[in-house]
């Protein structure tokens, strides 16, 4: 199996599914340079797009092919694609003005799904925030529906894994229609995946005096970076469920 990334951020939630063994990462697309610049550091080798909205004829800047490479494809088909869309115009932290999915921002969730029919993977991972999840989970799930996926909801915190921060979160994993896969399987296996995070968050972790005092010590220029990811461990125990569904299929 491989893995494309949509805002990617620095590469948290992509990093987790790897690791839970669904297969490499072979594309991400993340406006951000900062960001752009870790994820180039840690997979070096893997296609970088910048906008999402360009994806069906954008080349992308750093390719395996260096940066004068013209590509015959612009995009690598992938059998899961992820990623966290923009949550401004739906984070309760915007006290301002909140748009929703009608936003400039959070509404970028219509070039995600774009994406999505134009690759066809055949599961999906979308994350955003848990404070407004009313606000679009039912939303991406229906548009998701129209696409030919179906979905199961699953909110998950880090510290249900026993992290010093809560950052909630919902998930929605989708899978293609007509793809082989039980809908009971899917769902059954994704509501067990709270009970398997509960277990590992037994585990001792560093105090929230420890994990600050880490943190000080990020470089300026990147100590915004870490909010825009999602904890690597979170993601993890997803891709775990993914792959035991998958396995129990094959």
């Amino acid at each position: 199996m491989t893995i494309g990334s949509l805002f990617s951020g620095i590469g948290g939630l992509e990093l987790g599914l790897e690791r839970a063994g669904l297969g490499p990462v072979v594309w991400q697309c993340e406006p951000d340079a900062d960001a752009r610049a870790v994820l180039s550091w840690h997979w070096h080798r893997v296609q970088i797009f910048r906008d999402v909205r360009e994806l069906d004829r954008y080349h992308g800047d750093w390719c395996r092919g260096g940066w004068d490479c013209e590509c015959e494809d612009p995009i690598e088909p992938v059998d899961v694609m992820c990623g966290g869309f923009p949550c401004q115009d739906l984070s309760s932290a915007n006290v301002v003005c909140r748009t929703g999915l009608a936003g400039p921002r959070s509404g970028l969730w219509r070039s995600y799904l774009g994406a999505i029919e134009y690759v066809r993977p055949s599961w999906v991972v979308v994350e955003n925030v848990g404070s407004s999840w009313r606000e679009w989970v039912p939303v991406v799930r229906r548009d998701l529906c129209r696409s030919g996926y179906s979905s199961v909801p699953l909110a998950l915190s880090p510290a249900e894994l026993g992290y010093p921060h809560h950052r909630d979160r919902v998930f929605v994993v989708a899978y293609a229609h007509g793809q082989g896969e039980p809908l009971r399987a899917v769902h059954a296996t994704m509501a067990s995946v709270r009970e398997a995070a509960g277990r590992d968050g037994s585990r001792t972790r560093a105090s929230c005096a420890e994990a600050v005092a880490r943190a000080d010590g990020l470089p300026a220029g990147l100590a915004r970076l870490p909010g825009n990811a999602v904890v690597p461990d979170v993601a993890f125990h997803i891709g775990r469920g993914i792959k035991q569904v998958m396995d129990e299929i094959l």
